[in-house]
């Protein structure tokens, strides 16, 4: 029987000739990675076992980024922590306030994962780095801990379910319509602690970007982790990028799966998820005129530069609707230079948009554009549980960059081609 690329990631890592799913393994890692929330939790951990010495200062990420500017005492004590810890250590990959941005955008945009890798990160969307053809997955801060004392992890394999899109979708569809599409199908906890591999002809057509944001929301349907064989695109996006060697695995034609899919999208729409789970799916059309107070564009999920692009070319000339706010967050610093460069930020400021710096604020309803009683917002996030983005009787949408910001514009719940085909007003031309 063949393997799965994601079994042949973990059994090179583990020593192994090949590796079975159920099978329990200690795999080297490649890279670990925590945030300005879960490292803390990681560093007290570390302390508390007496371990005064990290497995590789060159191999542990800590990117501050979800109450980034710090949003109070509590989370600048909080950040201080990480900050002294990465110092004392030497890490190489500290990345504090203004030096980063989103970890799951950054550390693809930098370069630092690679197909063929393990990478585990003490966040739950870590599965976001499987769509450059990698096996990475989101644990505990104190399983974390222990990567960072010894560059090895337990775990379990995964069984592997397979997922195949054909067919020619319909305009402005997205890597992110595929994920919602697919976990409408699958529902919330259908791949619970399973590893979804995606392929088809219908994802060649997709930017890396695209795929990271499938990857990135198979937790939303319970995923373990979640891999998109490394191609041309891939090679084209690391070139120039990548900092280490990597190696390009592939399924075995007879590899065994626990559940396949093959999809036809032809014709597909844009896909929103309703309040209040990622898997009550439908197309976007049945939900036009639905109101909103709040619109949000950014996160781990999209908030990378082909994004903002796609809502600039929306909003240019036009104006957000009165009654609505438009929060735009680049995902990275980085991202946010290209945009100033090309001149997007201006689209969003005459567009009366709100423009902030790199967090992850908004999606967790953190800070910076929290929802209140009753609001409802359409955001191109993850997530839209119960209170996740604010007051837990607010109501979120979830949609592609396009979706939002053509709701943004109509003020209500809108196919981006409703506004496309509109011309801009001569007031905001």
């Amino acid at each position: 029987m063949g393997q799965t690329a994601m079994q042949k990631i973990l059994a090179a890592h583990s020593g192994k000739e090949s590796v079975r799913p159920g099978e329990f393994v200690m795999a080297k890692v490649d890279l670990a990675m925590a945030n300005d929330v879960t490292a803390p939790v990681s560093i007290k951990a570390l302390e508390k076992a007496g371990i005064e010495k990290v497995w590789d200062k060159d191999r542990i990420a800590i990117v501050f980024s979800h109450f980034v500017p710090a949003k109070d005492i509590a989370s600048a004590a909080q950040a201080a922590v990480a900050r002294e810890f990465s110092l004392k250590h030497g890490l190489s990959l500290f990345f504090d306030e203004g030096r980063g941005g989103i970890e799951h955008s950054l550390l693809p945009e930098l370069g630092l994962v690679v197909p063929g890798d393990v990478v585990i990160g003490a966040d739950s969307h870590s599965c976001t780095y499987g769509g450059l053809g990698l096996f990475s997955t989101g644990v505990g801060s104190t399983d974390l801990a222990a990567v960072m004392a010894t560059g090895e992890i337990w775990l379990k394999v995964p069984e592997t379910m397979r997922f195949h899109y054909r067919g020619e979708p319909g305009p402005w569809v997205t890597g992110k319509d595929l994920i919602l599409y697919t976990i409408g199908r699958i529902t919330f906890d259908g791949a619970l602690y399973r590893h979804m591999e995606f392929g088809g002809p219908a994802l060649k057509r997709l930017s890396v970007e695209a795929r990271l944001t499938m990857t990135n929301m198979v937790i939303e349907a319970g995923g373990k982790s979640g891999f998109i064989e490394a191609d041309e695109t891939t090679e084209a996006y690391l070139k120039g990028r990548a900092k280490r060697p990597y190696t390009v695995y592939k399924s075995d034609p007879d590899a065994a799966y626990c559940a396949s899919h093959d999809w036809d999208i032809g014709g597909m729409e844009p896909q929103v998820a309703q309040p209040n789970l990622p898997d009550k799916v439908t197309g976007v059309s049945r939900l036009s005129g639905a109101k909103i107070q709040s619109a949000f564009l950014g996160s781990c999920t999209n908030g990378r530069i082909e994004d903002l692009r796609v809502a600039a070319s929306l909003l240019k000339g036009r104006k957000v609707a009165k009654g609505v706010r438009f929060m735009v967050i680049p995902a990275t610093r980085n991202v946010y230079r290209q945009a100033l460069q090309e001149g997007l930020i201006d689209v969003f400021m005459d567009a009366d948009a709100v423009v902030s710096a790199a967090t992850c604020g908004p999606c967790l309803g953190g800070h910076m554009g929290v929802l209140g009683p009753g609001e409802v917002c359409i955001s191109s996030s993850n997530r839209n549980f119960p209170g996740r983005m604010g007051h837990r009787d607010s109501q979120v949408y979830l949609a592609n960059p396009a979706v939002v910001t053509a709701s943004a514009i109509a003020g209500h719940i809108a196919h981006p081609q409703d506004v496309a085909g509109r011309a801009p007003s001569a007031a905001a031309a």
